[in-house]
């Protein structure tokens, strides 16, 4: 039966099936199919993928009823909240008899997660981490794949959100080769190894030396190691070793991303794009952040907004959202 699809490359299904399975939009009466080196994911409603990847190339194409597979909800009396990040499932429970009915039922489905995790705490602290419960599982480490990349890192040790793949992605895009990178808050590497997969020179800060540790090996891992500097410190220490450097600069600390402007404008080169992220009210979302970045950069450079882009929703009337900043002196 011919319903619509998603077409997408192989090394982008991951990310493009988490995305859409985030957004419950999978058809999941069918089968994701695999022809002439693309995959067909079917889907539910085909104007609303665009909402979610709005270059999602959507197709009419036949595909194969699914076979029943055995899911947590069928093996529950209610259908359980939870997240996936490689092969682990995080899930968000108070009760702990609740949790635990959910971690068996995760191993007993045909969900292929080999770890839960149990949300313990909030994000808390300046490395933004938190705490969990092992219900099922070795450890909190886990391999996660998006848009052709591979990621260890440990979610006990390090900040990581699956659900900005997409966001990710978008900014990756627009990277060229040749320019020089630099992430203030890097991470395990999610922006800085797509970005150096695009054969650009890239330099990750982090005040979280377990981050760095995965980005250095993260960096090995895909095959940029070459490409990458890690560095372990507070990024207003380094900017001014790297005065005038940057093409591109990402600023993904969206609570307090104001806070590093300065530095952002020393790292700066004469044409140097900003991805500024935030996060505030809905009545006025890009405001903030904007007269923030002006207010920092000029006269000293010309300050053009290029992108006003939300993100995802954050919290009741607050919204994530990310400003790309073109700064020409």
């Amino acid at each position: 039966m011919e319903v619509p699809c998603v077409r997408v490359a192989p090394e982008n299904g991951e990310a493009t099936r988490t995305a859409l399975a985030d957004a419950d939009l999978i058809d999941d009466e069918y089968e994701i199919a695999v022809e002439d080196g693309w995959l067909y994911i079917p889907v539910i409603d085909p104007d609303s993928v665009r909402d979610v990847l709005e270059d999602a190339d959507v197709v009419s194409r036949t595909v194969a009823e699914r076979e029943s597979q055995t899911t947590p909800a069928d093996l529950l009396a209610f259908d359980p909240t939870y997240e996936r990040l490689g092969e682990a499932a995080l899930i968000d429970e108070d009760d702990s008899e609740r949790a635990r009915a959910i971690a068996d039922a995760v191993l007993e489905s045909d969900l292929p997660a080999e770890t839960v995790l149990n949300k313990a705490s909030k994000v808390k602290g300046e490395t933004r981490v938190r705490d969990w419960e092992l219900l099922a599982g070795e450890n909190t480490e886990v391999v996660h794949r998006e848009y052709g990349c591979e990621f260890l890192l440990d979610l006990a040790e390090v900040y990581f959100s699956p659900r900005l793949a997409t966001e990710r992605h978008r900014v990756a895009e627009q990277v060229d080769a040749g320019e020089r990178a630099f992430d203030m808050f890097a991470g395990v590497g999610p922006f800085v190894i797509p970005f150096a997969k695009r054969g650009t020179e890239c330099v990750g800060v982090d005040i979280n030396a377990d981050a760095i540790d995965y980005l250095r090996e993260n960096a090995r891992r895909n095959g940029v190691d070459d490409r990458v500097t890690a560095i372990n410190d507070d990024v207003r220490e380094v900017a001014a070793e790297y005065e005038g450097w940057a093409d591109r600069i990402v600023m993904n600390l969206p609570h307090s991303a104001d806070e590093f402007l300065e530095s952002a404008v020393t790292l700066a080169s004469e044409d140097c794009t900003l991805h500024y992220y935030d996060i505030q009210h809905e009545d006025d979302p890009f405001g903030p952040g904007e007269r923030a970045i002006r207010a920092a950069a000029q006269p000293e450079y010309e300050v053009t907004v290029e992108t006003r882009h939300t993100v995802r929703s954050y919290a009741p009337h607050e919204l994530n959202v990310c400003l790309d900043v073109r700064l020409e002196r």
